[in-house]
């Protein structure tokens, strides 16, 4: 039955493969460099909104809303703000965002923070677009098929790369189910990279956020399908700043060149992951997410090296070609691969990432295991296709290696 099922996935893969390449896989109209929030509000006339939500969290409310609320004032734009986001954003949130959009009679959204505000606004993007649907019926893959209001995402961190991807990731509270809506629909119209923006974020934001970033570009390098040659020119890219920038970002969080570049890779890789999709560390990680609250960025962090190395010789080439780029040596494509893992390892123990989490219960790791599994066939063009034994492998490797 695994073979069968494997096959499949294998068959699926291949013939979206062809219809993907028929899609419109644009970019957003990106804008980059210090202070360049300041141009938020031609961009907004640009799109022709005429009021704007804006969607944040609760702690950005206070440090870094007031300075785009300036903005769009000395501007004389109108608009309406939406501060609660909480982490990992759940369906009653996305709904509340949407009922204010309507409420206010805005016509476009602008989004600042990190994964969360952004998701949260693609979320409700999405019910404006399709006012039928819940989100949860929108769960999966082009099942929005409709144009979101004009949509401006300003990120806040270097990691998530929402501001470039289909992807909106949510979180049904009353089953702990965090899935993903992805939708070509859900790409922002505007991406605003401001690195003066992330001067000053908490060291292990900066350390696991920038981890999320290295996922997203490794595993869709790793993606054996859907890869183009922009997106595998992106994915190294991303690889190599990462490698070169993240660590100068965490220990210096005024480090204009490390933040501004760790903006720019944290994009490219959202693109990477967009166009060649992402794999089992992720499908492991939103489990996290919806189970115990882990952020997604720790969670990422902690599973991609555990994941890296029960693939095995299925990636060894692939890795070994990262470790030449970010100039990791070695006498064997083998042991280059392995090299560069180590490295991973070492990378989170500089940032003083944990190497595992000890809060799994006995109970959730089937529950884990069919989110999983479900998430990631199949959709994913993941190198190596898990079975719910070797699912339930890495799993409790997770949990053994506190």
């Amino acid at each position: 039955m695994d073979a069968l099922k494997k096959a499949y996935y294998r068959i699926f893969q291949a013939v979206f493969n062809i219809g993907a390449r028929c899609l419109n896989w644009r970019r957003p109209n990106m804008v980059s460099g210090p202070g360049c929030v300041n141009t938020i509000p031609s961009l907004l006339s640009e799109a022709g909104v005429k009021k704007a939500l804006v969607v944040t969290d609760p702690v950005l409310a206070k440090i870094l809303l007031p300075g785009i609320l300036k903005v769009l004032d000395d501007a004389g734009v109108p608009y309406a703000v939406f501060s609660e986001v909480e982490p990992n954003p759940s369906v009653t949130t996305v709904e509340a965002i949407c009922k204010m959009y309507k409420d206010e009679g805005c016509g476009g959204f602008v989004a600042l923070g990190g994964g969360s505000a952004m998701d949260a606004a693609k979320g409700a993007g999405a019910m404006i677009a399709c006012p039928r649907k819940t989100p949860n019926k929108m769960a999966g893959l082009l099942k929005v098929g409709k144009n979101i209001p004009p949509f401006i995402a300003i990120p806040t961190t270097a990691g998530t790369g929402s501001e470039t991807t289909i992807a909106a990731i949510i979180t049904d509270k009353a089953t702990h189910h965090k899935y993903a809506i992805m939708d070509l629909h859900l790409i922002p119209h505007y991406a605003v990279l401001d690195p003066e923006l992330t001067y000053g974020l908490p060291p292990h934001i900066t350390s696991t956020t920038g981890m999320d970033a290295l996922t997203h570009a490794v595993e869709a390098f790793l993606c054996w399908t859907y890869n183009t040659k922009e997106s595998i020119r992106l994915a190294e890219e991303a690889v190599v700043g990462i490698f070169k920038y993240l660590e100068a970002a965490y220990a210096d969080g005024k480090d204009p060149v490390a933040r501004e570049q760790m903006l720019i890779a944290s994009h490219k890789a959202g693109f990477a992951f967009t166009r060649a999709g992402v794999g089992n560390v992720h499908a492991i990680a939103h489990t996290l997410g919806g189970l115990y609250n882990t952020p997604h960025g720790l969670a990422n962090a902690v599973i991609l090296p555990i994941v890296l190395e029960d693939y095995g010789p299925a990636v060894y080439e692939k890795l070994a070609h990262l470790a030449d780029l970010v100039g990791i040596t070695g006498s064997s494509v083998e042991e280059k691969a392995k090299a560069f893992i180590s490295e991973i390892r070492a990378m989170n123990q500089r940032m003083n990432i944990p190497t595992g989490f000890d809060n799994i219960l006995e109970k959730d790791i089937d529950q884990m295991i069919t989110w999983a599994l479900k998430e990631a066939n199949p959709i994913y063009p993941v190198p190596v296709v898990y079975t719910r034994e070797r699912c339930r492998k890495v799993i409790r490797r997770i949990i053994d290696e506190c």
